[in-house]
């Protein structure tokens, strides 16, 4: 049985410092007072917190200066350059790693493009992009807050075991135990989808936005809802795995553990798979296998009907997840992320055609402009989070 929390203290604090300290990530250069009159709380309360951001290098002082009644102050201002983080996507066929500071400011960044490996060789690719990272002469080691990696699968973030990832043949893997053996700095693991919409919340299209789905479409497919400006997990930290959505009736019944009903029609691996299906009496084998679903973007813009079909057949698909989505959680805004967003401008205009009136709230839909980086800058994000007990605080109504 779980019973309602109550706030200490300390947690009080907690709360009021991770207010103060986005304020001013959102907003400085800003004046203590502001901060104090915006958040209603107490200057002297404010003047604490700031100076204990200010030691800890989260916030620094501006040059411009404040008219307080007594004295003048220097107004405050984030801090980007207090620290760097280390932030991996390892995708469901390509890595890609970054070092940026806290302003979402890549420093270096790693990539490593369809490395088809699974299992223990996984690992060993991810520390090497690592360790790479962390050699580089852009950072100082002792100015890095902490590693963050996105993997593609379901993944229970506290505990940092990744449950099942199909692409990489990982079962229960404890992948945050494993690089706390390599790795003298705070780890966070997450799924790569929920830091994504983490990093479109901070430095992305859902900035300043407190209801918002992000979409990746690439090798798989996946979701992160973020509710009230706070990441849903739901109960079994499932929560988004959209890929699993039934796209139709004809879909029922049919075994789909590994790869979900709709990742088997819509993602860059069912669109590619698709297009295989209708060439098959026309190109080679070898011709068939390294079929993308890049090329059947190309090849619908060359004007060639049988990828039109493909792409047609694919935003149906993606339309019903997107209205079922809209229907269910009313965000203000659904961002299309992943590999196939590159081609946001075949999909997203089509999509809402046939939604606009299907449902009675069409979304706003987008295009994510963080792209590549959207997993990285997300466990920025966290990492942010988990070393600065930072809260997101929302009142019943």
């Amino acid at each position: 049985m779980t019973y309602p929390l109550t706030i200490t203290a300390s947690a009080m604090r907690d709360i009021n410092r991770s207010a103060i300290l986005e304020i001013i990530r959102r907003e400085s250069p800003i004046s203590r007072t502001a901060i104090g009159e915006r958040l209603n709380v107490s200057l002297p309360t404010v003047m604490r917190i700031v100076d204990e951001l200010i030691e800890e290098g989260f916030i620094r002082l501006q040059g411009t200066t404040e008219w307080s009644g007594g004295r003048r102050r220097p107004l405050i201002e984030f801090n980007s350059d207090g620290g760097v983080v280390l932030g991996v996507d390892m995708g469901g066929t390509k890595m890609y790693g970054a070092l940026s500071d806290l302003g979402g400011n890549i420093l270096d960044e790693v990539n490593i493009g369809h490395h088809g490996t699974s299992g223990e060789e996984s690992f060993n690719y991810l520390t090497k992009l690592i360790d790479e990272l962390l050699a580089s002469p852009k950072v100082d080691r002792q100015r890095v807050r902490g590693i963050g990696v996105g993997a593609p699968g379901v993944t229970l973030h506290e505990q940092g075991i990744v449950t099942w990832a199909y692409t990489l043949h990982w079962d229960n893997f404890p992948l945050k135990a494993r690089l706390a053996e390599r790795y003298d700095l705070p780890i966070i693991v997450d799924n790569d989808v929920n830091l994504a919409a983490l990093g479109e919340l901070w430095f992305g299209a859902g900035q300043n936005i407190q209801d918002m789905i992000l979409i990746a479409v690439g090798t798989g497919i996946g979701a992160g809802v973020i509710i009230d400006g706070a990441l849903y997990r739901g109960s079994n930290e499932a929560s988004g795995e959209i890929g699993n959505m039934i796209p139709g009736r004809e879909f029922l019944g049919k075994n789909y553990k590994d790869f979900g009903a709709l990742e088997s029609v819509a993602s860059g691996t069912g669109i590619a798979a698709r297009a295989r299906e209708l060439l098959k009496s026309h190109r080679s084998q070898a011709e068939l296998l390294s079929l993308t679903a890049e090329d059947v973007f190309e090849a619908a813009r060359k004007g060639e009907s049988w990828a039109w079909k493909v792409i047609n057949e694919t935003v149906d698909y993606l339309s019903i997840a997107i209205a079922n989505l809209v229907s269910a959680f009313d965000p203000e805004v659904v961002v299309l992320g992943g590999g196939v967003s590159r081609s946001a401008d075949m999909l997203i205009t089509p999509i809402l055609d046939r939604i606009k009136v299907a449902i009675p709230n069409p979304p706003k839909l987008v295009v994510s402009n963080l792209g590549l980086r959207a997993t990285v800058m997300g466990a920025i994000t966290n990492v942010l989070h988990n070393t600065s007990n930072f809260y997101v605080v929302h009142k019943l109504s």
